[in-house]
């Protein structure tokens, strides 16, 4: 095999296992989210900063919970994030959150709960965990009311294995090009 196709079979390899991952969903509503089910044993840290959308409201007095976890069912719940005698959730500002839940792996899903009368639209939600990557999720949409609102990125091991099926299917194609190429 040549210099070149090998340095193309390289940068092929390297380029398809380090891509960035964009998942373009939007919120969603979730009805059967369920906190009772969460663990709350405080053994871990997880910083989360709330950066609240230009276009929201100027402030509010709403009450806003979250809840955020991993594929293998560590839950971290915060019932209760909003203060307004210290200016939380203010348009155009960034909130940040110490929250102590279970140690969970990668974040993969979180979920925002608003309630009150003023309406809330926060631009992402980043957290931080000691066992994870930071993620960031994007919002940039009102919050409605009364309701778990946001994304669910945790994928089932069928999901994972059909990913690593593509995956090795362009691998075997890619070694042909490269082959037929010599």
């Amino acid at each position: 095999m040549s210099k070149t196709a090998l340095i193309l079979l390289y940068f092929g390899f390297i380029f398809f296992h380090c891509e960035a991952q964009s998942i373009g969903q939007k919120p969603q509503a979730f009805e059967s989210f369920n906190v009772s089910y969460i663990q709350n044993l405080g053994s871990c840290s997880y910083t989360v900063i709330i950066s609240t959308s230009c276009s929201s409201t100027s402030y509010t007095r709403d009450q806003i919970s979250i809840a955020f976890g991993d594929a293998y069912g560590n839950q971290i719940y915060a019932p209760r994030l909003d203060d307004p005698s210290t200016r939380t959730f203010e348009q155009c500002s960034s909130d940040t959150f110490e929250i102590y839940g279970p140690c969970a792996y990668q974040i993969c899903y979180v979920y925002l709960y608003r309630t009150g009368p003023d309406g809330w639209k926060p631009e992402s939600v980043k957290i931080y965990g000691y066992n994870s990557r930071a993620v960031t999720f994007y919002y940039n949409t009102f919050i409605p009311g009364d309701i778990w609102y946001g994304f669910m990125y945790c994928n089932s091991a069928s999901s994972s294995l059909q990913l690593i099926g593509q995956r090795s299917f362009f691998f075997v194609i890619l070694w042909f090009v490269l082959y037929a190429l010599l």
